[in-house]
């Protein structure tokens, strides 16, 4: 819950980035790959985000759903600016270009 605190804080300087993703789910390892193979140091230089294993903290997990009032998905990105989740997708409707648009929106 200290990293949720953590990012919520971050997310009131700009919006952050939240990549919920299942080690055991060939979806989500693909939808991850293709957003790290586009993902640049630009991108680490003007965004924050971060990568929530739902294996090891799935009660962080359901805590975000519930905290953001969102359905738990597996892979599912969140985007949380000034402590609201302002997006979200998942499974195959997570690509690069919709998180990058998404993210330089806000």
């Amino acid at each position: 819950m200290d990293d949720l605190k953590q990012l919520e804080e971050r997310s009131m300087n700009g919006p952050v980035l939240l990549f919920k993703h299942s080690t055991r789910c060939g979806i989500s390892s693909a939808a991850k790959a293709r957003l790290e193979r586009e993902w640049t140091d630009a991108d680490d230089s003007a965004h924050v985000a971060y990568v929530l294993d739902l294996l090891k903290h799935r009660a962080l997990s359901n805590a975000i759903a519930d905290r953001y009032g969102i359905e738990h998905a597996s892979p599912q990105v969140l985007i949380i600016h000034d402590r609201r989740c302002t997006h979200d997708d998942s499974h195959f409707g997570i690509t690069y270009r919709g998180v990058k648009n998404e993210l330089d929106r806000q």
